[in-house]
């Protein structure tokens, strides 16, 4: 008759594991994650052991003829894993950027409500704003660069606005807050150009869109490609995040609507990955750009825009 190796198992004495991993009188208590790990590891190299819980206490316990082995394993395993997962980063120090953001933004809802008016420019009477600025793609790829950067001024209605301002007031704000308004802003107006200049290519000549969601996508793309690199050590739950983001912005501002764009959204946000990978990459290694120069950036942004505008009316 053959004996059963379990039951020979259960017969024999068994001995606690002390949380020190060495003999002497315990000062600690094993952790329930701590338990979990350790058991995982002894089962893992086939060393029988079993947990038990005394009021507040949980033990880890193995026969006796297998403690220095079983000891032995653990100690090669909390030294090889010492150090993980490893700590969060340091966070930097927010950049306050609140009230540039909205008055970017309420600038972005007065520019609507002009192009609402009958009002004569540059020989046009009316200026028609949404024919001038529109991300045609045809005449974006015959030369028209300005419809890139135009278009993402332009909303075909009040709901359309307000949802670019709302959804994208809180990214653009967290990434000001990061990386400062003037980088921030020409990464996001960047992000935006480069979504719909891909977009122009994929689309027939005769597409048209509006909008600047394309350029709050890329604020959610950036977010997402700073997060990975700040937090590359730590992505196991922070990766979701973004993804969850994107998707659903898309269900929000994509769906629906005749001037919206589907194809110009992702653009963006892959666009706006693009970009924080590189942003990232540098300010990981060189810090945060400086005042001066986030101030020159944002004057760059706003006249890039002006400068769009004006090569528009001047057709």
């Amino acid at each position: 008759m053959e004996s059963d190796p379990q039951i020979a198992i259960d017969q024999q004495q068994w001995r606690t594991i002390p949380p020190e991993l060495r003999d002497g009188l315990s000062r600690q208590r094993l952790s329930k994650r701590k338990l979990h790990n350790w058991a995982l590891v002894l089962q893992a190299r086939q060393i029988p052991c079993r947990t038990e819980q005394h009021q507040a206490n949980r033990q880890l316990l193995v026969p006796t003829a297998h403690f220095e082995a079983a000891c032995e394993e653990l100690r090669v395993y909390e030294e090889e894993n010492r150090n993980w997962p490893p700590p969060l980063p340091v966070e930097q120090p927010q950049q306050e950027n609140t009230a540039t953001t909205i008055w970017v933004l309420i600038a972005l809802g007065l520019f609507h409500i002009l192009t609402q008016q009958q009002i004569t420019l540059f020989g046009h009477r009316p200026v028609d704003w949404y024919a001038l600025g529109n991300a045609h793609a045809g005449k974006i790829l015959d030369g028209q660069w300005w419809r890139l950067v135009t278009a993402l001024t332009l909303h075909s209605g009040g709901i359309h606005l307000f949802g670019n301002i709302v959804v994208g007031g809180i990214f653009i704000t967290r990434l000001c807050r990061d990386l400062g308004s003037g980088l921030g802003w020409s990464l996001v107006l960047a992000g935006g150009v480069l979504g719909n200049l891909a977009n122009a290519i994929v689309q027939n000549p005769d597409h048209r869109s509006i909008g600047a969601s394309t350029a709050v996508f890329a604020a959610v793309g950036l977010l997402a490609a700073l997060n990975s690199i700040r937090y590359r050590h730590n992505l196991r739950h922070r990766w979701p995040l973004p993804v969850a983001a994107a998707l659903g912005l898309l269900a929000l501002l994509g769906a629906g609507g005749e001037n919206t764009d589907i194809g110009a959204h992702l653009f963006g946000f892959i666009f706006g990955i693009g970009l924080g990978l590189v942003t990232g990459f540098f300010t990981d290694r060189s810090g945060r750009i400086n005042q001066k120069t986030n101030q020159i950036l944002a004057l760059a942004t706003l006249f890039f825009i002006l400068f769009a505008w004006w090569s528009a009316l001047l057709i």
